[in-house]
């Protein structure tokens, strides 16, 4: 199972919000770039990239940011946030961005994923963002009806290489991930399950991991604030 250190960028910050809230950030650095070396430096095998500003305006905002993060590292990166557009997704993966995360646009042009997933396969990962297993969309600012698990076997043949699956509730909020959720969409697809949201210690790791069906989990504030150790982590993961 993959680690996936989050830089969640906002207003070029890296910040963490609580379950979503842009008004509940707590800024965790000034120097994105500097913090995703750190993150390489200690080992990790991907980034998570999160462009906060952009799921809000649908279009990116942190790009400055992302680019300087790239330059930084040589790791493979993916992100989410603002991409809705062939374009968008064309500019970052010509950036060297390894994998684009499409959310909101999966709930209102699944044709979009369809499209990117064929042009540019193994490159493309939707994020399905759920609230008591209805899906959310915009920067979880907006609610729909749909079923998490419908939305995913939706993308079954559309070449996605992996589907980030974050339970809104539990984000930020250092509660611990909903693994009940994420392992039975892991096992209602093929497509491979990221966990997100809550992932808070090594114990929130192991079962997850121990389920044998989830590929990553994705941890931000507690790799900030100590409570996870990332070389630690990792070094367990390996084992």
């Amino acid at each position: 199972m993959i680690l996936y250190p989050a830089i969640d960028l906002k207003d070029g910050n890296c910040v963490r919000l609580l379950r979503g809230d842009m008004e509940a950030a707590t800024v965790f650095g000034t120097d994105p770039a500097a913090q995703a070396k750190a993150f390489q430096d200690a080992g990790a095998e991907w980034l998570h990239l999160v462009d906060l500003n952009g799921a809000f305006a649908g279009q990116p905002v942190n790009a400055a940011a992302v680019e300087a993060i790239l330059a930084a590292t040589d790791i493979p990166a993916q992100l989410g946030g603002g991409i809705r557009d062939m374009a968008t997704i064309e500019m970052w993966l010509s950036k060297g961005l390894k994998r684009v995360i499409l959310g909101t646009v999966a709930v209102e042009n699944p044709d979009l994923v369809r499209q990117a997933g064929t042009a540019f396969p193994g490159q493309v990962a939707v994020g399905i963002d759920a609230r008591k297993g209805l899906v959310a969309t915009k920067g979880w600012a907006e609610e729909t009806g749909v079923e998490a698990t419908d939305l995913a076997r939706s993308f079954e043949d559309a070449g996605v290489a992996a589907i980030i699956y974050t339970d809104i509730d539990r984000d930020g909020a250092m509660g611990g991930p909903n693994t009940e959720a994420t392992e039975a969409l892991a096992r209602a697809v093929s497509i491979p399950v990221i966990a997100s949201g809550g992932v808070s210690s090594m114990d929130d790791l192991i079962r997850l991991r121990d389920t044998g069906v989830i590929a990553g989990a994705i941890s931000g504030r507690a790799l900030y604030d100590g409570a996870l150790d990332l070389t630690t982590a990792l070094a367990a993961l390996r084992q």
